[in-house]
């Protein structure tokens, strides 16, 4: 009887890493009765010379744990501490130790309970990690979010969700300290009590509903959006297992890196680059970008899938993330963590010394990340100054992505994207959810150089699925109407530039206008009114091209772990290649539009609730600066007032009609401007003006501002009136002088 070679035992682990023992790997090769002898012995050595590590009585790669895993815990030690062993561990060396570090809302944690843990690794202690309960494996109890009323037995909770009229029984025991009037969360502890209502223990206090730490939650309830897992969406999540080799191209070797914000809580996307060594492609390089596989754990029609595409996507504010899938895959089996063998679909791409792309593959693989960096260790590396994990990657894996990143830079110059340069804004909190800063968040050539890759991808992606007559959600942007672009030009034209007209309109032509505005101080305001004329993209089976990006085709192929989008497109890379039977499904294909309107509609709505929450933190932010001066731009003009944005928090503020002066302003709907009736003041987009913050409203999220200066003038006060009475209303001399300024505006042009 033949006993098989090391590398076929090695090839086998890896693509069955849940039947590694003993009896599991005999029964894979058929040895039977003596035989297993000799292959205990191949197994020894295979162990003695660090390929594999017995546990037990099974073997697995040596591996390393990930930040999110399931745990099972063990019986309190003497010193009535709590330790969980790890399920999956696969690192090398002995088995890791792991102190549960229990919050006070969690529920008490018995000997055998698996539960679903983030661990942090620590150092000059006799444990490894420590881990903090994400939820119990198995169990899935309903939340609630509501007002905390006292009661002689305990408290009520009032549910703030408009759909939700049932109030919560709090016994005495588990109302956590909260006060009456307090925002609470609470879960379902049992069943209904004698009043009929379900009881509930509180397992956080938000405080004030209108304090920070509530924002997000209200927004989050607010617009709708689903931040409850049904129980049979946790019960999949919880059974599906690591992906094996089996039917995958083993990519483990790649140093494939990933390169995220610091805080980031999953890896979806990892990236490669090299010298191509084609005689024919001189100067060239060839980058590999890999994406989790998601579409192996969420097959279409079961619960997982129903729930991702009812979410559509992930929503993101600055104290939580609202997943699309949960925590065993977003933040465990589908992230590409740093040392684990994740399932992947990757794509090789060639592309010429000037950026071109010449040509692409796919492929369904099994990778491991080499190392997960933020923006900032990958660029300081760059830069010459790597800090002791990226010394070692310098040479072979973090300069050669920059090279390729440069020959990128020359093909996005010729193309002629859209180049808008506008600074992101981003809010730092304290740990009891108050605003500690706003701060401009920082660009590196590594973002940028992440962001060529992934729009590289999704190129590719496109074009292949176009080629295979593969149906697809497409990233649809459409060009600008013809009357946003007319309102450009009259902002540009204000700013004594020019937007060319009487041609089709491209990219290039825009950021030719970008440019002539650069370095002045009407730069922002270009970049502002250029934004405000585009449209809003979206996703559509049907290829109408992405205007902003300067593309012909794309599709969003880069993200599935956050994007229903994504795992349709990953789909169908699956069907296109025939890689499994987990691609498009028949149903999926004919409710391809209806599933393309229905993203669309959720990306908006969590777009609106990321929005409102910052408006709501910023409101938090300046109510204790209320009557402080600042400085900023008019950024909207409406019949009711002006928009200023601010130039310290990029918060947007009202200065209403009645704070503009004593005088009556006319509004002209076709300038956008206001005039003074009696001073002939014009007030237009762009101006620069100091306000003076009357009001924040951090409930509402609404800013109210009085008008101080002008263009650095003073603010004229017009002719006093008396009490009671109107101010005068010379809306025809206004209306004249509009139209006298348009007519003049429309010599210059002819």
């Amino acid at each position: 009887m033949r006993i098989p070679t090391k590398q076929e035992i090695l090839d086998w682990i890896s693509a069955n890493p849940t039947q590694t023992s003993k009896r599991d790997i005999a029964r894979a090769f058929g040895i039977k009765g003596a035989a297993r002898i000799d292959l205990k012995s191949v197994l020894r050595e295979l162990e003695e010379e660090g390929h594999l590590e017995k546990r037990k009585k099974t073997y697995r790669d040596p591996d390393r744990l990930p930040p999110v895993s399931v745990l099972q815990v063990q019986a309190p030690d003497t010193d009535g501490d709590l330790y969980a062993r790890p399920l999956e561990w696969t690192g090398e060396g002995p088995e890791p130790k792991v102190l549960v570090v229990p919050r006070a809302s969690d529920p008490a944690l018995g000997e055998g309970d698996r539960i679903l843990a983030r661990l942090t690794e620590v150092k000059g202690e006799d444990h490894h990690y420590e881990g903090r309960l994400i939820r119990r494996i198995g169990t899935n109890p309903r939340r609630v979010l509501g007002v905390f009323r006292k009661t002689p037995e305990g408290g009520r909770i009032v549910p703030i969700d408009k759909g939700d009229g049932k109030e919560w029984q709090v016994p005495s025991d588990a109302t956590g300290g909260a006060k009456e009037g307090e925002l609470v969360e609470a879960e379902q502890s049992g069943p209904r009590g004698r009043l009929g209502l379900p009881r509930a223990r509180v397992v956080d206090r938000l405080g004030d509903p209108s304090a920070p730490k509530a924002v997000s939650l209200i927004a989050i309830h607010q617009h709708g959006i689903p931040d409850r897992f049904p129980d049979a969406v946790i019960e999949e999540a919880d059974s599906a297992k690591p992906a094996g080799l089996d039917g995958r191209e083993d990519l483990r070797d790649l140093p494939l890196i990933t390169i995220d914000p610091w805080d980031a809580r999953d890896h979806d996307d990892a990236c490669w680059a090299h010298a191509d060594d084609d005689p024919r492609n001189e100067g060239g390089h060839v980058v590999w970008v890999a994406i989790a596989d998601v579409a192996h754990y969420v097959r279409p029609g079961t619960a997982l899938d129903t729930e991702a595409r009812k979410r559509g996507n992930s929503s993101y504010f600055p104290d939580r993330v609202v997943p699309m899938l949960p925590d065993r895959l977003s933040g465990d089996l589908c992230s590409l963590h740093e040392g684990v063998p994740r399932a992947c679909i990757a794509v090789r791409m060639q592309i010429d010394a000037h950026g071109r792309k010449l040509g692409h593959r796919f492929t369904r693989g099994l990778m491991r990340s080499a190392a997960s960096l933020t923006y900032e260790q990958a660029q300081a590396a760059r830069n010459g100054d790597p800090d002791e994990k990226c010394a070692p990657l310098l040479e072979e894996v973090i300069n050669p992505v920059f090279d390729a990143y440069e020959a990128l830079s020359k093909a996005r110059a010729a193309r002629q994207p859209l180049n808008l340069e506008l600074p992101e804004r981003k809010i730092v909190l304290t740990e009891e959810g108050k605003v500690a800063s706003v701060n401009f968040a920082d660009r590196f050539d590594a973002h940028k150089m992440i962001e060529e890759f992934m729009v590289l991808a999704n190129v590719a992606a496109a074009e292949t699925l176009i080629s295979k007559r593969s149906p697809l959600i497409f990233r649809v942007h459409e060009e600008p109407s013809p009357e946003k672009l007319d309102a450009l030009r009259e902002v540009a034209q204000a700013a004594g530039l020019t937007l060319a007209k009487g041609q089709v309109l491209k990219t290039q032509h825009l950021n030719a206008l970008l440019q002539a505005a650069a370095g002045t101080e009407d730069a922002e305001l270009i970049n502002l009114s250029t934004l405000r004329s585009m449209t809003q993209a979206y996703y559509s089976p049907a290829n109408f091209g992405h205007f902003g990006l300067a593309l012909q085709a794309y599709a969003h192929f880069t993200s599935p772990i956050r994007r229903y989008a994504d795992l349709v497109v990953h789909r169908a890379l699956i069907s296109a290649h025939g890689w499994g039977d987990d691609g498009l499904s028949p149903e999926g294909m004919e409710q391809m539009e209806t599933t393309a309107t229905h993203i669309s509609e959720t990306e908006r709505r969590s777009m609106l609730a990321e929005r409102d929450t910052t408006d709501r933190y910023l409101a938090s932010y300046l109510s204790e600066r209320v009557g402080n001066e600042f400085t900023g731009r008019i950024s909207g003009i409406a019949r009711f007032g002006v928009f200023v944005k601010l130039d310290e928090t990029g918060a947007d503020g009202l200065v209403p009609m009645r704070e503009l002066g004593r005088e009556y302003f006319h509004y002209d709907s076709e300038s956008g401007t206001l005039t003074g009736s009696d001073t002939g003041t014009t007030i237009s987009l762009g101006q620069r003006v100091t306000v003076r913050l009357a009001e924040a409203a951090p409930v509402t999220g609404g800013l109210t501002l009085e008008l101080l200066s002008l263009e650095d003038e003073a603010m004229p006060k017009g002719p006093k009136r008396a009490r009671g009475k109107p101010p005068r209303r010379k809306a025809g001399k206004s209306r004249h002088k509009g139209a006298k300024d348009r007519q003049k505006a429309k010599r210059s042009r002819s």
